[in-house]
């Protein structure tokens, strides 16, 4: 049922109230379920819930609800717990559009998000946030948007496709559906009172909405200047203690468990040691890739790793369902199985495996046993956005050849961005590379291969050159128009040859991520919606990711999410050193840097 259907509760109040005393009949009955009652932590045996209008109107014996057209579903042996939700997630980093990740989410028991389409908007502005924010509002799933609170993520060190302002936040925040202003990532512009950023902020509050939060340092004054600016949330949590500091000062915890950054194990132990309320706590993904929506699940999944490390079963429901109703004022409608809220039900036959049998959304059947069955509403990108790589003219290998200033010096000393596994951050190093007919050569020996960033919006033709480290590559090359946050195109390879390739072949098909070798496509995952989204199913999606990842290590790379790993590569905002269209711009110094540092004798 799409939000435009769905009945404000004052809408049928009335006809719920009708049905819980048997003088109209229920349309859905469950019969003998477990019910997990996530405001007592109870699990109250052989209890039944009726439904009407999408709501739920009774619960107990609800024998007198049942008439001739009643739906009843036998809960016998089954738990019925309220649809998970994720309080904070960007879909594109699933790399599929809205309309698709519903339908793998849905069927994991995911029954509402809360989307920060931070991705887009860095591509497209409030225009790309609008799209997916309108193909939200006509799904099953409950999407709810933030609005982009940071975008772009810096202005003073690359360009991206868009930018916005106090005035972009006032307006998204009056469209139906959107909840709050998306992650606060700039956290020192807050603390320092920059204009925008409080603006932002004051606009958020002044709405009566919440405003999402970001903040990974650990410095005390700065995290309460922070909270006092009205800023009420975390997930960038990773440590026991940081945990322990934010949730006694009332910051919402965000427990951050993703593809890529899983924090569960230890920020849990909150919980599970010094046993600290959970009220306010939830549970998250951030990002999560296809092949675990497709392999473990989505919120699920979350709740389940929590109950691993040793959370009670409906302690974990609850931080994937009221907690974060209530966290965002949803509580109403959201969140539980009580009179009066949104039907949206899961009968799980295992706790612990947290495998929906039966998913309900607004009242109606929407999946059984891991399949669909309701029909979802396709979406239409406009062509716009299709059209998001746009380069000044197709690249040549002589564009990606960096010529020393060290004159006729054979060798000459160069910064290098070395990732980390397993981590957003890079480590500035130097290498002394060789000077071959003027140009810098990258050196496989000491794992020293070519980095590129090419502005990709307007077609400016700037393109900066550097090197990176970490990879392990051993020939080939890669490209991505997923760049974290401003999304230019990204190129790294061994030979100029194949950089230049990967890059008009990615060009070409709209954008996504490329893995080439001797001018032939090992891999490839297109995305041409905005260079960010794919516009095909999940499987099909999450079977190319995998053949990507595999490609990667034909190329010598076998670091844990190559992909991931290299779109963050481009992002000016975490230490210590980072490539932008503009250049290398070393996060520590917050300025633009030369790739060259000078010939060595």
């Amino acid at each position: 049922m799409s939000s435009s259907k769905r009945h404000k509760r004052y809408e049928v109040s009335r006809q719920l109230g009708q049905v819980a005393l048997g003088q109209s009949p229920a349309e859905l009955v469950i019969k003998n379920g477990t019910l997990v009652n996530v405001f007592t932590g109870e699990l109250q045996a052989n209890m039944d819930v009726a439904v009407a209008a999408g709501r739920i109107a009774y619960i107990g014996n609800a024998d007198h609800t049942i008439g001739e057209g009643t739906k009843v579903i036998d809960g016998k042996g089954r738990y019925i717990t309220p649809g998970l939700l994720d309080g904070h997630m960007h879909v594109e980093s699933t790399m599929l559009t809205v309309t698709e990740f519903a339908k793998a989410a849905i069927v994991s028991g995911t029954t509402g998000i809360y989307m920060d389409p931070h991705e887009i908007a860095n591509v497209f502005g409030m225009e790309g946030v609008r799209w997916m924010h309108e193909e939200g509002q006509q799904l099953p799933l409950k999407v709810f948007t933030t609005i982009p609170s940071c975008v772009p993520a810096t202005f003073d060190l690359e360009d991206g496709g868009a930018q916005l302002g106090v005035s972009d936040i006032e307006e998204g925040l009056t469209w139906p559906g959107t909840a709050g202003l998306g992650e606060v990532m700039n956290f020192p512009g807050v603390v320092n009172g920059d204009p925008t950023m409080l603006g932002e902020i004051e606009a958020t509050l002044r709405a009566g909405k919440t405003v999402t939060g970001h903040f990974p340092a650990e410095d005390d004054r700065m995290l309460q200047a922070y909270l006092a600016t009205g800023v009420s949330s975390d997930h960038e949590t990773v440590t026991r203690e940081q945990a322990l500091e934010k949730v006694r000062l009332g910051m919402h915890l965000m427990i951050r468990e993703g593809s890529a950054w899983q924090d569960i194990k230890e920020v849990i132990k909150v919980v599970t040691e010094d046993k600290v309320r959970t009220d306010n706590m939830s549970l998250i993904t951030d990002d999560v890739y296809p092949q675990t929506l497709v392999r473990l699940g989505h919120m699920n999944h979350i709740v389940r790793r929590a109950m691993e490390e040793g959370v009670d079963p409906v302690t974990a429901i609850q931080m994937g369902t009221i907690n974060v109703a209530r966290y965002f004022g949803m509580e109403l409608d959201l969140g539980s199985i009580s009179p009066g809220k949104s039907a949206d039900i899961l009968l799980i036959d295992d706790l612990k495996r947290m495998v929906p049998s039966v998913v309900i959304a607004d009242g109606e059947v929407v999946a059984e046993n891991g399949r669909l069955v309701v029909e979802f509403p396709s979406y239409q990108y406009p062509e716009k956005a299709y059209q998001s790589v746009r380069l000044a003219r197709a690249l040549t290998p002589e564009d990606f050849l960096l010529r020393s200033k060290s004159g006729s010096a054979a060798r000459t000393e160069v910064n290098v961005v070395r990732v980390i596994e397993n981590s957003a951050r890079t480590a500035k190093m130097t290498a002394v590379l060789p000077v071959e007919g003027g140009i810098i050569r990258p050196d496989l020996e000491q794992d020293v291969v070519q980095l590129a960033c090419i502005e990709r919006h307007r077609g400016t033709g700037q393109i900066s050159l550097g090197f990176a480290s970490g990879f392990g590559l051993k020939s080939g090359a890669v490209a991505s128009t997923v760049a974290h946050d401003s999304h230019n195109l990204l190129v790294m390879g061994t030979n100029v040859d194949d950089m230049a390739f990967a890059a008009n072949e990615l060009a070409a098909c709209g954008g996504g991520m490329i893995v080439v070798r001797d001018g032939k496509v090992l891999a490839k995952v297109a995305m041409p919606i905005a260079g960010l989204l794919a516009d095909r199913p999940v499987e099909v999606v999450a079977e190319e990711v995998a053949a990507l990842e595999d490609a990667w290590k034909e190329l010598g790379c076998f670091i844990n999410a190559p992909f991931m790993t290299f779109s963050l590569i481009a992002l000016p905002v975490i230490p210590e050193i980072r490539i932008t269209n503009r250049g290398i711009a070393d996060v520590i110094e917050f300025k633009l840097i030369e790739t060259e540092v000078g010939p060595v004798q």
